[in-house]
């Protein structure tokens, strides 16, 4: 997890630049998530781990709508980051450091609702890391409980294996700002360079490189009913709104 833990700690101050409007998405994506869980049938009195909480992104979100959230991630200079959104938006979320392979080790408790999005469970580069991921996280949900994470299609990229993703481009106060990764494959893995380029007054370029295992969605699926989830649901963004996949998964 070395490469992945150092990714997210350089890349924690800058992360927000990947949005157009980071508080905007955080909003955004909380309405999304809150109408999904209203479908499989929990309100705004659950409590949720967002196991690879990041910024806070999905996190502060949720918890302006009233839920009660708690978040946890590898990256400790993403938590640092994480806290002082989450003081700057008037929200209160406990969070703590934890690997989600093994969130047994600082939750005791268990949750109405674990999620993991912004595509994080291919971070897991070996079939059996994935393994103990999803364990871990059905481990931490009640009986009845759900599992939501999101993935990159990666049933459709392992098809082709493009070199980059399309760039995102916004237009800022001070310029024009690009982002975009290079991807390089060597079987179901590729490593990728995260580039964000800030045009300026002055011209900057800031590169993350990073690694991860193209899961597909037929294992994930077969790992979630493994390791004891009932229901397992597929939702598409032309069907959830979500920009990525998400499985929906029932213990």
């Amino acid at each position: 997890m070395d490469i992945i833990q150092t990714f997210y700690d350089d890349l924690a101050t800058q992360y927000d630049k990947l949005f157009l409007d980071w508080t905007a998405t955080t909003k955004e994506q909380a309405a999304l998530l809150d109408g999904l869980f209203g479908r499989f049938g929990f309100g705004r009195t659950a409590s949720v781990l967002d196991c690879a909480c990041g910024i806070g992104t999905q996190a502060i979100g949720l918890a302006a709508l009233g839920y009660a959230v708690t978040g946890s991630d590898i990256s400790e200079a993403e938590l640092t980051e994480a806290r002082s959104r989450a003081a700057a938006n008037g929200v209160a979320i406990p969070f703590a450091r934890a690997d989600f392979r093994t969130l047994e080790e600082v939750f005791d408790q268990p949750f109405d609702i674990v999620i993991a999005m912004d595509n994080a469970l291919p971070h897991m580069l070996t079939a059996e890391d994935l393994s103990a991921a999803i364990k871990s996280m059905v481990g931490r949900l009640k009986d009845g409980g759900l599992l939501v994470a999101s993935i990159r299609d990666y049933d459709a990229l392992l098809e082709t294996k493009p070199p980059y993703s399309p760039p995102y481009i916004h237009d800022t106060a001070a310029g024009r700002r690009v982002s975009f990764q290079t991807w390089d494959w060597e079987g179901e893995h590729y490593r990728l360079v995260q580039y964000i380029i800030d045009d300026g007054a002055t011209l900057q370029v800031s590169k993350f490189p990073c690694e991860y295992r193209a899961a597909r969605r037929q294992e994930l699926t077969a790992l979630l009913t493994a390791h004891g989830c009932r229901e397992v649901t597929w939702l598409f963004p032309e069907e959830s709104g979500f920009y990525q996949p998400i499985v929906v998964a029932k213990k």
